[in-house]
Protein backbone atom coordinates (compact mmCIF):
# COMPACT_ATOMS: atom_id res chain seq x y z
CA UNK A 1 0.00 0.00 0.00
CA UNK A 2 1.23 3.31 -1.23
CA UNK A 3 0.99 6.40 1.17
CA UNK A 4 1.54 9.87 -0.16
CA UNK A 5 2.37 11.06 3.37
CA UNK A 6 4.66 9.80 5.88
CA UNK A 7 1.91 11.02 8.62
CA UNK A 8 -0.41 9.05 7.13
CA UNK A 9 1.16 5.80 7.09
CA UNK A 10 2.10 6.34 10.49
CA UNK A 11 -1.31 6.78 12.10
CA UNK A 12 -2.55 3.79 9.88
CA UNK A 13 0.09 1.29 11.24
CA UNK A 14 -0.78 2.30 13.98
CA UNK A 15 -4.95 1.58 13.71
CA UNK A 16 -4.05 -1.22 12.00
CA UNK A 17 -2.40 -2.65 15.22
CA UNK A 18 -6.24 -3.33 16.64
CA UNK A 19 -7.86 -6.45 16.79
CA UNK A 20 -9.92 -7.16 13.63
CA UNK A 21 -8.65 -4.18 11.62
CA UNK A 22 -6.37 -4.96 8.21
CA UNK A 23 -4.65 -1.77 7.01
CA UNK A 24 -7.74 -0.78 4.47
CA UNK A 25 -10.01 -0.38 7.12
CA UNK A 26 -7.69 1.41 9.35
CA UNK A 27 -6.87 3.67 6.04
CA UNK A 28 -10.54 3.85 5.92
CA UNK A 29 -10.72 5.04 9.63
CA UNK A 30 -7.93 7.40 9.61
CA UNK A 31 -9.56 9.01 6.64
CA UNK A 32 -12.93 9.54 8.18
CA UNK A 33 -10.44 11.23 10.95
CA UNK A 34 -9.18 13.75 9.05
CA UNK A 35 -12.96 14.43 7.56
CA UNK A 36 -13.83 15.10 11.37
CA UNK A 37 -13.69 18.79 13.13
CA UNK A 38 -9.84 19.02 14.88
CA UNK A 39 -11.97 19.29 17.93
CA UNK A 40 -13.48 16.01 17.49
CA UNK A 41 -10.18 14.01 16.93
CA UNK A 42 -8.57 16.26 19.78
CA UNK A 43 -10.91 15.03 22.15
CA UNK A 44 -10.45 11.12 21.13
CA UNK A 45 -6.68 11.29 21.28
CA UNK A 46 -7.39 13.00 24.94
CA UNK A 47 -9.44 10.46 26.03
CA UNK A 48 -6.94 7.77 24.64
CA UNK A 49 -4.28 9.39 26.98
CA UNK A 50 -6.00 9.54 29.80
CA UNK A 51 -7.20 6.62 29.14
CA UNK A 52 -3.83 5.37 29.02
CA UNK A 53 -2.58 7.24 32.04
CA UNK A 54 -4.81 7.60 34.77
CA UNK A 55 -6.68 4.28 34.61
CA UNK A 56 -6.14 1.72 37.39
CA UNK A 57 -6.96 -1.82 38.36
CA UNK A 58 -9.25 -2.14 41.89
CA UNK A 59 -7.41 -2.85 44.79
CA UNK A 60 -9.61 -5.55 45.97
CA UNK A 61 -11.42 -7.57 42.49
CA UNK A 62 -8.73 -6.06 39.77
CA UNK A 63 -11.60 -4.64 38.00
CA UNK A 64 -11.12 -1.71 36.14
CA UNK A 65 -11.11 1.30 37.73
CA UNK A 66 -11.05 5.34 37.69
CA UNK A 67 -10.19 5.06 41.46
CA UNK A 68 -8.43 2.43 43.73
CA UNK A 69 -11.71 0.85 44.96
CA UNK A 70 -14.33 0.84 41.77
CA UNK A 71 -17.58 1.47 42.09
CA UNK A 72 -18.80 -2.27 42.58
CA UNK A 73 -16.32 -2.99 45.35
CA UNK A 74 -17.16 0.52 47.13
CA UNK A 75 -21.24 -0.53 46.67
CA UNK A 76 -22.37 -1.22 50.09
CA UNK A 77 -25.68 -2.94 49.41
CA UNK A 78 -23.44 -5.63 47.52
CA UNK A 79 -23.26 -9.25 48.73
CA UNK A 80 -19.80 -9.71 50.12
CA UNK A 81 -20.10 -12.69 50.61
CA UNK A 82 -20.69 -13.97 47.30
CA UNK A 83 -17.25 -13.67 44.65
CA UNK A 84 -18.04 -14.39 41.40
CA UNK A 85 -14.40 -15.16 39.74
CA UNK A 86 -14.26 -14.19 35.73
CA UNK A 87 -12.03 -13.63 33.12
CA UNK A 88 -11.40 -10.01 32.68
CA UNK A 89 -13.54 -6.74 32.91
CA UNK A 90 -15.70 -7.71 29.04
CA UNK A 91 -17.23 -10.65 31.63
CA UNK A 92 -17.85 -8.28 34.56
CA UNK A 93 -19.72 -6.19 31.99
CA UNK A 94 -21.36 -8.81 30.74
CA UNK A 95 -22.92 -10.27 34.24
CA UNK A 96 -23.93 -6.78 35.30
CA UNK A 97 -26.04 -6.34 32.44
CA UNK A 98 -28.08 -9.41 33.54
CA UNK A 99 -29.36 -7.74 36.92
CA UNK A 100 -29.21 -10.93 38.60
CA UNK A 101 -26.30 -11.10 40.39
CA UNK A 102 -25.31 -8.70 43.40
CA UNK A 103 -22.10 -10.28 44.97
CA UNK A 104 -18.67 -8.99 44.16
CA UNK A 105 -16.13 -9.93 41.28
CA UNK A 106 -12.57 -11.18 41.18
CA UNK A 107 -11.32 -10.36 37.84
CA UNK A 108 -8.11 -12.62 36.74
CA UNK A 109 -6.92 -11.10 33.88
CA UNK A 110 -7.04 -13.94 31.57
CA UNK A 111 -6.94 -18.17 32.24
CA UNK A 112 -4.16 -20.92 32.14
CA UNK A 113 -3.09 -21.34 29.06
CA UNK A 114 0.27 -23.12 28.70
CA UNK A 115 0.81 -22.79 24.92
CA UNK A 116 0.33 -19.21 25.44
CA UNK A 117 2.73 -18.77 28.05
CA UNK A 118 -0.02 -18.46 30.71
CA UNK A 119 0.90 -20.05 34.04
CA UNK A 120 -0.87 -19.32 37.40
CA UNK A 121 1.64 -16.83 38.62
CA UNK A 122 0.28 -15.01 35.37
CA UNK A 123 -2.85 -14.18 36.98
CA UNK A 124 -4.70 -12.99 39.96
CA UNK A 125 -5.11 -16.37 41.90
CA UNK A 126 -2.89 -15.72 44.97
CA UNK A 127 -4.72 -12.80 45.56
CA UNK A 128 -8.52 -14.92 45.66
CA UNK A 129 -7.17 -17.42 47.75
CA UNK A 130 -6.06 -14.76 49.72
CA UNK A 131 -9.04 -13.25 50.48
CA UNK A 132 -10.97 -16.81 51.02
CA UNK A 133 -8.81 -17.45 54.16
CA UNK A 134 -9.64 -13.73 55.90
CA UNK A 135 -13.00 -15.89 55.93
CA UNK A 136 -15.66 -13.26 54.93
CA UNK A 137 -16.34 -15.24 51.67
CA UNK A 138 -18.47 -17.93 51.94
CA UNK A 139 -19.44 -18.71 47.52
CA UNK A 140 -16.92 -18.69 45.01
CA UNK A 141 -18.84 -19.07 41.65
CA UNK A 142 -16.58 -19.85 38.76
CA UNK A 143 -18.02 -18.01 35.95
CA UNK A 144 -14.92 -18.43 33.08
CA UNK A 145 -15.74 -19.28 29.48
CA UNK A 146 -16.31 -23.04 29.12
CA UNK A 147 -13.59 -23.72 26.82
CA UNK A 148 -10.09 -25.87 27.64
CA UNK A 149 -8.91 -23.26 29.23
CA UNK A 150 -11.44 -22.17 31.03
CA UNK A 151 -11.82 -25.31 32.52
CA UNK A 152 -8.58 -25.97 33.66
CA UNK A 153 -8.42 -22.63 35.61
CA UNK A 154 -11.53 -23.42 36.82
CA UNK A 155 -10.26 -26.60 38.28
CA UNK A 156 -7.39 -25.11 39.30
CA UNK A 157 -8.43 -22.80 41.38
CA UNK A 158 -10.67 -25.48 43.17
CA UNK A 159 -7.53 -27.48 44.22
CA UNK A 160 -6.54 -24.30 45.68
CA UNK A 161 -9.84 -23.90 47.77
CA UNK A 162 -10.42 -27.41 48.05
CA UNK A 163 -9.24 -27.65 52.15
CA UNK A 164 -10.85 -23.81 52.87
CA UNK A 165 -14.33 -23.70 53.99
CA UNK A 166 -15.80 -21.62 51.38
CA UNK A 167 -18.79 -23.04 49.06
CA UNK A 168 -17.74 -23.48 45.34
CA UNK A 169 -20.40 -23.25 42.18
CA UNK A 170 -20.42 -22.83 38.61
CA UNK A 171 -22.54 -21.30 36.26
CA UNK A 172 -24.79 -23.67 34.36
CA UNK A 173 -24.45 -24.52 31.06
CA UNK A 174 -26.89 -22.53 29.68
CA UNK A 175 -23.76 -21.25 28.08
CA UNK A 176 -22.25 -23.49 24.78
CA UNK A 177 -19.06 -25.74 25.43
CA UNK A 178 -16.47 -23.04 23.75
CA UNK A 179 -18.63 -19.84 23.86
CA UNK A 180 -17.20 -16.68 25.62
CA UNK A 181 -19.10 -15.21 28.30
CA UNK A 182 -19.08 -11.48 26.74
CA UNK A 183 -21.37 -13.24 23.84
CA UNK A 184 -24.03 -14.65 25.61
CA UNK A 185 -27.84 -13.24 25.91
CA UNK A 186 -28.03 -11.42 28.84
CA UNK A 187 -31.61 -14.22 29.27
CA UNK A 188 -28.95 -17.34 29.34
CA UNK A 189 -26.09 -15.15 31.11
CA UNK A 190 -28.48 -14.63 34.14
CA UNK A 191 -30.53 -17.96 34.07
CA UNK A 192 -26.68 -19.36 34.29
CA UNK A 193 -26.07 -17.26 37.02
CA UNK A 194 -29.19 -18.11 38.70
CA UNK A 195 -29.02 -22.04 38.20
CA UNK A 196 -25.49 -22.12 39.12
CA UNK A 197 -24.68 -26.09 40.40
CA UNK A 198 -22.07 -27.07 42.62
CA UNK A 199 -18.80 -27.51 41.62
CA UNK A 200 -17.44 -30.85 42.31
CA UNK A 201 -20.63 -31.45 40.13
CA UNK A 202 -19.73 -30.07 36.85
CA UNK A 203 -16.41 -32.06 37.02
Amino acid sequence: MNFSSKLLENAVNEMAQFPGIGKRTALRLVLHLLKQPKSHTHRLSNSLNSLVDDIKLCGKCHNISDQEICEICRNTSRNEEIVCVVEDVRDVMAIENTAQYKGLYHVLGGKISPIEGVGPQNLTIDSLINKVKEGTIKEVIFALSSTIEGDTTNFYIFKQLENLEVKTSTIARGISVGDELEYADEITLGRSIANRIPFEKSL
